[in-house]
């Protein structure tokens, strides 16, 4: 049987951000919870509960809360009756932005072509403002 290579000291800690990351952002949710965030800057609860069909309330609110905890959203409650609930980006949600319009142009390329259109390499693609 060959060796695992990822068994050295060494190997361990470079996989050791990737856990991390997949700790953050796990969940069959939360990548669509940061992208419509990110495409909307601003978010309430209920808009992000029908934008998301299947989701259930407390399934929302466990997501949001992990992504919350790992530093991605910021949750501002105004003090109103009804309470109003607005999720936005953090500076580190912000600067994850780049990667989620990575993972929509390698989705498009490899998981959807049709969607794409079938857009060349050399073709500037869409931020999330500009197909929402």
């Amino acid at each position: 049987m060959p060796e695992n290579k990822f068994t050295s000291r060494e190997a361990m800690a470079r996989c050791r951000p990737m856990s991390q990351l997949q700790s953050a952002l796990g969940g069959k949710w939360k990548i669509l919870l940061l992208w419509y965030v990110t495409a909307y800057k601003v978010q309430r609860f209920g808009e992000l509960l029908r934008r998301l069909e299947g989701i259930t309330q407390s399934t929302l609110t466990k997501q949001l809360r992990e992504l919350e905890a790992a530093g991605f959203l910021c949750r501002t409650v105004y003090p109103e009756v009804p309470p109003r609930v607005e999720y936005t980006l953090t500076p580190m949600g912000e600067s994850f932005a780049p990667i989620l319009e990575e993972m929509l142009a390698w989705s498009e390329a490899h998981l959807c072509p049709e969607a794409s259109g079938q857009q060349s390499d050399s073709q500037p693609q869409q931020g999330p403002h500009e197909d929402l």
